[in-house]
């Protein structure tokens, strides 16, 4: 059976390229929960298999986004007879490395994910995609994310969003933890993807097949969830805190959250901090006698 040709390409031919948290920390901690990691990939096994079927031109790549690495384990481009066992070694092994790597630190409660490489591992692959040629599937961005943000990771996470947005590839985010993630709510919602918090997830593949199975194109015929709010807040560059005041460079725009007398960023000498307005008799201007 001779290969479909890449003229075929149409606006409805999708590249999915989907960050998948295995952090052990976040899935060792949620095994209380209604969600195991076992289900949960056969909830996202499911779900592949499903964008694969909707369209024979459609292209699915994993990038595994661990504690302290993250890699490619699948994609449906290469040919493979069995698409899921190749699947679940790659992961597997993966999955093994990364706690490797991770024996020497401490880690106290979950810990954030390596987010801001997985994203960035996500936007090369698109990229090659784009010089490949003017025929290409539209790429988008699914993460699929539980553990906590990481603020240290605010500036590496802020330059893949808005190079996302640049190249306008929408960011979709789904949530499995039980807080919200400030990083994707921005990350969606500058990118014009989708973000969601399942409320169930029992139910997980129905709420991915049904928010993030259509392509592109056909997001404009639907209803899709809105956020209720975005979190802006941002981190300081100083001690990597979530702030809401702070101190920003008006050279490159670094936040800080206490008084500098210098960039720590571009070097930048900044003027005295003005704390309280000057006081009415310290400006007394002297009037001449008439």
């Amino acid at each position: 059976m001779t290969s479909v040709p890449s003229k075929l390409y149409t606006d409805d031919v999708s590249l999915l390229m989907v960050l998948l948290d295995t952090n052990p920390f976040f899935w060792s901690a949620a095994t209380a929960t209604s969600l195991s990691f076992s289900k949960f990939l056969s909830h996202v096994l499911a779900f592949l298999n499903s964008v694969l079927l909707l369209n024979q031109l459609n292209q699915v790549v994993v990038i595994a986004t661990g504690f302290n690495t993250c890699d490619y384990v699948f994609d449906s481009s290469v040919g493979s007879i069995q698409r899921a066992e190749s699947l679940l070694q790659k992961l597997e092994a993966f999955v093994v490395k990364d706690e490797q790597l991770g024996k020497e630190g401490s880690v106290d409660g979950i810990g954030s994910s390596l987010l801001s490489g997985s994203l960035s591992m996500a936007l090369c692959y698109i990229q090659r995609i784009f010089r490949s040629g003017p025929l290409h599937p539209q790429p988008r961005i699914l993460c699929l994310h539980g553990s906590p943000d990481g603020p240290e990771q605010y500036v590496a996470i802020m330059n893949a969003i808005f190079s996302a947005q640049r190249s306008m590839v929408p960011i979709d985010s789904c949530l499995l933890g039980a807080q919200h993630s400030a990083f994707l709510q921005q990350a969606s919602y500058i990118t014009g993807g989708v973000y969601l918090k399942p409320q169930q997830l029992d139910g997980l593949f129905q709420y991915l097949s049904t928010v993030f199975g259509a392509d592109l194109l056909s997001r404009s015929f639907l209803q899709l969830p809105k956020p209720v709010g975005v979190d802006f807040r941002a981190s300081c560059f100083c001690h990597k805190n979530t702030i809401d005041m702070g101190y920003i460079c008006s050279v490159c725009l670094s936040i800080f959250c206490q008084h500098h007398k210098k960039c720590s960023t571009c070097g930048s000498v900044f003027g005295q901090a003005q704390t309280n307005a000057p006081s009415t008799s310290s400006q007394k201007r002297k009037t001449p006698e008439t």
